[in-house]
């Protein structure tokens, strides 16, 4: 799966900016602070899974999820991520009515 297919997903996005910031979390947890369904994070975690970008490990039924690191495309992720979340530099100056 291509990078740009992988971000293209809302709910990816916001588990990997989750993971980023708490290193590692269980899937119920995760649920709580993307604010999602256990279905669709369950699924897109799939995604992110088979991609190699995360880690799971199982403790009983308990699924302990983090960002895999040690995968270039991962730091890609992130890196796109922290990019797309800043201000375009002088979109403040654009008058979008007269445009």
């Amino acid at each position: 799966m291509r990078l740009e297919q992988i971000i293209a997903s809302s709910c990816r996005q916001k588990i990997l900016i989750a993971l980023s910031k708490n290193k590692q979390t269980h899937v119920t947890n995760l649920v709580r602070i993307i604010n999602s369904t256990y279905n669709q994070v369950d699924r897109n975690l799939r995604i992110l899974e088979r991609e190699d970008i995360i880690k799971t490990v199982r403790y009983g039924h308990v699924r302990i999820i983090g960002l895999n690191l040690e995968n270039p495309r991962t730091l890609m992720l992130l890196k796109a991520l922290e990019m797309l979340d800043r201000p375009i530099p002088g979109s403040q100056d654009i008058d979008y009515k007269t445009h």
